[in-house]
């Protein structure tokens, strides 16, 4: 996984963490240090370092797959996208009560994102 997809996964399960696994995966992901770097700010090995990593990795994927709110979250905004599109095209219809179809879908769709 690349690092975008790491950081919406701490975003989801960061609170699952402990503090030592959310800050050294914060310093990598989010604020881009290098093994070393952290190791430094830390007081550990770069060692100590990766294996957090990649402890850290595989724990919020395994609970990416058994929960899978990423995944929701990304067919919940797919979906929306679609309804959206869909009012849209409806909105360009001449017929006036299609209009205010639409505009009750573009509200729950919009409702929905927030």
């Amino acid at each position: 996984m690349d690092a975008l997809e790491m950081a919406l996964l701490l975003d989801y399960y960061g609170g699952m963490l402990t503090e030592k696994q959310k800050e050294c995966f914060d310093m990598r992901y989010n604020q881009d240090l290098s093994l070393g770097e952290i190791a430094e700010a830390q007081g550990v090995s770069r060692q100590a370092v990766y294996d957090n990593l990649v402890r850290t990795e595989a724990l919020l994927r395994r609970m990416e797959e058994n929960i899978g709110a990423v995944r929701r979250d990304r067919a919940v905004r797919g979906a929306v996208r679609e309804i959206l599109d869909a009012a849209e095209e409806l909105d360009k219809l001449s017929n006036r009560e299609a209009g205010t179809i639409s505009q009750r879908i573009k509200a729950a769709a919009n409702a929905l994102k927030e």
